[in-house]
């Protein structure tokens, strides 16, 4: 199993058995369900904090029995716990949902049942918004002549990724799941895209991206059956979003832009700019292919922070 550091820790205290169980649920996340080692490092930390508080809130070490009956009062204390202690939403979602997997594990283990996870509400989390490009940096992120990469063919494939990303609102897996069919109508307006939950949605498509893509159809080196992906890597393989999001880092560093210059911040700068142009909410909430309007309620906030923005800087008072 992976070595997790643990100095700045608590000392685990509970009875062999659980320590056990806890160690087998572990490993089963890192070797049978393969989960992101930074996952299991967190969720192996979480479920220390909640032991090492358990000890105190019970009073002696904590036994798997003792799970069985621990009530919603008592895993409110731990957040309220790990609240007083300067721990945000965030971190407490991830914690709760840590403990929740240690608590299902032994459910299917036949060891132990803690319903009283399963009634325990996850703290609100705090919405952020979307932090857009102004259209200047967007225009000059989706430019080929801005492209880092030393082959010109993958100049080439990255602007036209990221020039959907903007020109089409799309996010960077359905831009990647694109076929050369989905373009074999050079004078077509608009393409369907399957986005989440596989929803297919139809999207508009601008001359600038028609362009984009036909430059790097015209120099890349690989053949492009019609039903296979679009967009491949240097060996011929369908792209993988890393590379994408990479270049996208690299080239903003160059650039002098912020680390919030994403691939999915390209998304955010289409809706922003369609709606600081007049463009309506329910509108936008179908060419993101959002599913409740709330969603999409969001970027409001975005227009309101620039609108308000451009007020106190013109404002002769």
């Amino acid at each position: 199993m992976t070595e997790i550091s643990t100095s700045d820790l608590p000392l685990l205290e509970a009875t062999p058995k659980l320590l056990s169980a806890r160690k087998d649920w572990l490993e089963q996340l890192e070797k049978t369900r393969r989960v992101a080692k930074l996952t299991v490092e967190a969720y192996e930390r979480d479920s220390r904090q909640f032991l090492g508080f358990l000890c105190e809130h019970l009073g002696h070490r904590p036994d798997i029995s003792d799970l069985s009956e621990l009530r919603v009062a008592d895993i409110r204390s731990f957040l309220a716990y790990r609240r007083n202690e300067g721990v945000g939403s965030r971190s407490l979602g991830r914690g709760l949902a840590g403990i929740r997997s240690f608590f299902n594990f032994l459910t299917r283990a036949g060891l132990a049942d803690v319903p009283a996870a399963r009634v325990v509400r996850t703290p609100k989390q705090p919405k952020s918004l979307p932090k857009p490009l102004n259209i200047a940096d967007a225009l000059h992120i989706v430019d080929k002549k801005t492209q880092l990469d030393d082959e010109p063919w993958v100049a080439s494939r990255n602007a036209a990724i990221l020039t959907l990303c903007y020109g089409c609102g799309l996010r960077i897996s359905e831009a990647l799941s694109l076929t050369p069919a989905d373009f074999s109508d050079k004078n077509a307006t608009s393409i369907y895209v399957t986005g989440k939950g596989g929803k297919t949605r139809l999207v508009p498509v601008i001359p600038a991206v028609h362009e984009a893509i036909d430059d790097y159809l015209s120099c890349c080196p690989f053949i492009l059956p019609p039903d296979q992906p679009l967009f491949r890597g240097v060996r011929g393989g369908k792209l993988q979003r890393a590379i994408v999001e990479r270049a996208v880092q690299q080239l903003r560093s160059s650039l002098g832009l912020p680390d919030s210059v994403t691939p999915h911040a390209l998304r955010h700068s289409f809706a922003t700019h369609l709606l600081s142009r007049g463009g309506d909410l329910r509108t936008i909430q179908e060419l993101l292919g959002h599913a409740s309007l709330s969603t999409t309620q969001i970027y409001t906030g975005v227009d309101t922070d620039r609108l308000m923005e451009v007020y106190k800087k013109a404002h002769p008072h």
